[in-house]
């Protein structure tokens, strides 16, 4: 019986992973993944969690693929989709890397646009959810006054 190669990078959803690691911390490494979505993607399709990504065959790496790109189609609940009730759409869905980015910046566009009180304070570089603003958000706006010599 000839034992599997073990591929040193694996590219799955335009993301390089190392192949020695497991395939549920691997699925976490990708943007919008997280424990619980990398958890039912293993057990809607069945693949040992503490299995190297390194070893799965290309058709398990497509049905990953398409598991986190079509979640419902799987039977995966709505609660652990990242985009519910999409704002253009109204559909729960699923979004990774590159998508989830643009999603999130439209999002941030449309609060600015309309100009609700979490686009102003997004738009000013505030604290948005209710933090105060004496001194912890200040993240490096001016440097200290120079002294005269």
């Amino acid at each position: 019986m000839a034992e599997k190669e073990l591929k040193p990078m694996v590219r799955l959803l335009n993301s390089d992973i190392e192949g020695n690691t497991s395939v549920y911390l691997s699925l976490q490494k990708i943007k919008g993944v997280g424990f619980s979505m990398a958890n039912a993607v293993c057990n809607v399709l069945k693949i040992d969690k503490n299995e190297k990504v390194g070893y799965l065959e290309d058709k398990d790496l497509e049905k990953i693929e398409d598991v986190l790109k079509n979640p419902k189609n799987y039977n995966i609940k709505n609660w652990l989709l990242n985009r519910r009730k999409d704002y253009d759409t109204g559909e729960d869905k699923h979004v990774v890397e590159v998508d989830l980015k643009l999603a999130k910046d439209d999002d941030l566009k449309r609060l600015k646009m309309i100009k609700s009180y979490r686009g102003m304070r997004h738009q000013a570089g505030l604290p948005v959810r209710g933090q105060r603003t004496k001194a912890h958000f200040r993240k490096g706006t001016a440097l200290g006054v120079k002294r005269k010599k």
